[in-house]
This record gives structure tokens, sequence and C-alpha cells, in this order.
């Protein structure tokens, strides 16, 4: 996975179960049988090639690359550390009875949520995947990668803490740094 670019992957397995399924006092522990919803979440980093400031035409020409899929939903995005494009993929698949718990024929919905944000130090893109077959909670899934992309940065945060202090220091350090 590290050849193609595949820096973090990970699966969420998120229980269904509400709290009013369970009797006062008693220990909210789920079990799969109540119900169960699964997620995965791909971060690549896909090179280039552009500048620090070329994020913006990055950013549009992938926005016209995935455009181009009727079956793609793509759409521009303005987070925090810059521009972004969102492409949301919805498929149906056809699964044999062998493969159904029903034993019959029965199709399988997923969705899948892609963004891709390029590097404002250039010259590589990263790609967030988000992959889930559990459509019955599309919307909580995708509340969960709105909220994450919101916290994407590409500044060290020690060094944005050191940074801060630099720019408002205290008027006893301002006097002390004869500012």
């Amino acid at each position: 996975m590290g050849d193609t670019g595949v820096s973090y992957a990970a699966m969420g397995l998120f229980s269904t179960a509400e709290e009013s399924d369970f009797p006062d006092g008693q220990e909210l522990r789920h079990e799969p049988s109540e119900g169960i919803a699964q997620c995965a979440l791909t971060v690549a980093i896909a090179p280039t090639g552009q500048a620090g400031a070329d994020t913006d035409v990055v950013a549009q020409g992938i926005l016209a690359t995935l455009a181009g899929d009727p079956y793609n939903d793509a759409i521009w995005l303005d987070l925090p550390c810059g521009p972004a494009v969102s492409c949301i993929t919805v498929r149906e698949y056809g699964l044999g009875p062998e493969l159904a718990a029903a034993g019959e024929e029965t199709k399988l919905l997923t969705g899948q949520i892609q963004v891709h944000v390029p590097f404002p130090t250039g010259p590589y893109t990263a790609v967030f995947t988000l992959y889930t077959a559990s459509m019955e909670h599309w919307t909580a899934i995708y509340r969960l990668m709105s909220a994450m992309l919101q916290t994407v940065s590409f500044v060290d945060p020690a060094e944005a803490l050191d940074d801060e202090a630099l720019e408002s220091p205290n008027e006893e350090a301002r006097t002390a740094m004869n500012i």
C-alpha cells in the first residue's frame, strides 16, 4: 500500500444500537447482532508536481477530471487549509446467493466520499477516501468525514504555537524583547 501512496488506512465499526434499547442502569455494551455500521478510511499522498501557489489550478484540474464521469458528484470545497475537491460516488453491486445472508440474489449499495486536497507547499495532493456499505447510516458517516476535513492542516502544530507566541506576546514579553 505504501508503494501506491497510501499513508494511512483504518476501518471503523460503529454500533447502530440506540441507548433506548438498553434498560436503565445496564452497561452499554453493544453486540454485533444489535447492528453495526462500517466504513473504511484511507489517506494517500499523490505527486501532482505543482508549486505551492498553484493549489487552485490543481483543484480546478481535479474537479474537471472527476466531473467528466456522469456517475460522480464532484464539487469544489473551501477548507480551512485551502481549496479541495469532493467526489461522491454511489454504486450498486449484484451479489449471488452464495454471498448473501438470505441465500438469494441481492443488491449491495455502497458509497464513497473522496476528497482531494492539494498541498499548499507543493508538489503533492492528499486524497482522503471514506468508503461504506452501510448506506442506511450515510448521513452520520458523511458528517464524520466533513468534521475530519475541517481539521486538515499543513502546518506543524508545534510551529503554529511558537508563531502565535511571537505574533501576540503579552506586555511583559514585549517589554523584555524591546518590541
